[in-house]
């Protein structure tokens, strides 16, 4: 049967005359890379991420590549990073010429475990990357103290975490850069690819605008190996329109999330914890040992559900030559990790007919 209740929905509502207006205006420009929009939109989200500096680049995955490459970590070098992630977050780390080396998660939490991250370091080690994962920050107070004592920089991957914050603290204003995405499904989505680096440091800011352009300092001028990886008008502009929607749709999130935790205090799934009321819930996991009959039995009520992720990045064959240590604990959540729909666009009866359904699994 077709799901009654869709996982995502992606199409414009409440913002489609603004982002229509936005289209508009851009094609009215004949400007369409690297102009007042794309200038515009980084100073907007720069402010609303309460960081001095925003950096829009092609994609989420370019954004973390383009940091490390800033920081001149590359070849031999070595970035610790979670294991349960999409595997974006590891191949960024490929692109700059480094290994990326997994330590396990919290089983709680789902994020970076600190104490696997301590060891993990190397010699090699240059860059810690926490995952700020479905949109809960991970334990930074921690990994912060492990980076101080081994001189080591934290890059955050905040592609799940827009306006999120860690103990009151905005993710993007911790280490010395984060990446994020502008993907459609993210809690701030372009109608297509888009990313952008947040930072307090002006000359990293200064060389990711560079390397994003072909290392250009001015024009035809390439000072430096760079790329092509420039957020583009037409996406900045939407990003621009939805971007006053964004504390509204993440008070949804989190309205939708309170609901779901309600429902499901005792029923047949896990819910993992709320460490920070600083969650944005871009994603909502349960946990169960019946994934597959616990899909089954929401698609029979009409519920899509998704699985977010299935197999552990170090698990993954492009990841094979890194020669990764083994992660049980991610392995058993992604064994057991199902994603229930979370969107802000949800209406009360789809959002109760959620609860019901999952609070009915019998585990």
């Amino acid at each position: 049967m077709s799901a009654t209740v869709p996982f995502n929905a992606l199409k414009p509502a409440e913002d489609a005359a603004d982002v229509r207006a936005a289209i508009d205006r851009v094609l009215a420009s004949g400007w369409f890379i690297l102009g007042p929009e794309v200038e515009a939109f980084e100073a907007e989200f720069a402010a609303a991420s309460r960081v001095p500096h925003a950096v829009g680049v092609g994609t989420g995955t370019d954004a973390i590549t383009l940091i490390l490459r800033a920081l001149d970590i590359g070849a031999g070098d070595e970035v610790i990073t979670p294991p349960l992630s999409a595997a974006y977050s590891a191949l960024a780390v490929m692109m700059a010429g480094a290994r990326p080396v997994f330590a396990d998660i919290d089983p709680e939490r789902l994020t970076l475990d600190p104490r696997a991250t301590e060891a993990a370091i190397t010699a090699r080690t240059r860059a810690i990357m926490p995952v700020h994962l479905y949109g809960q920050a991970a334990d930074m107070r921690p990994l912060e103290a492990i980076a101080q004592q081994h001189n080591l920089a934290i890059v955050e991957d905040a592609a799940q975490a827009h306006l999120a914050t860690a103990d009151g603290r905005p993710v993007g204003t911790i280490g010395v850069a984060a990446a994020t995405s502008f993907y459609p499904t993210k809690n701030l989505g372009a109608a297509g690819d888009g990313g952008a680096v947040l930072t307090r440091d002006a000359q990293l800011a200064a060389r990711v605008k560079r390397l994003r352009n072909g290392g250009q300092a001015t024009r035809y001028r390439h000072d430096e190996f760079g790329v092509n990886s420039r957020l583009d008008e037409m996406q900045a502009a939407i990003l621009r329109a939805r971007l006053k929607y964004l504390a509204g749709w993440t008070a949804k999130r989190r309205s939708i999330a309170a609901r779901y935790r309600s429902a499901l205090n005792g029923a047949g799934v896990t819910v993992p914890r709320e460490f920070d009321a600083g969650h944005v819930y871009h994603l909502f996991p349960v946990l169960t040992d019946a994934r597959d009959r616990f899909q089954a039995h929401m698609k029979e009520r009409g519920i899509e559900t998704l699985i977010h992720y299935p197999v552990p990045i170090p698990r993954q064959p492009a990841l094979q030559s890194a020669s990764p240590a083994m992660c049980p604990i991610a392995d058993r959540v992604c064994a057991q990790v199902v994603s229930l729909p979370m969107y802000p666009g949800l209406s009360d009866p789809a959002v109760a007919a959620v609860a019901e359904a999952a609070s009915t699994f019998g585990g």
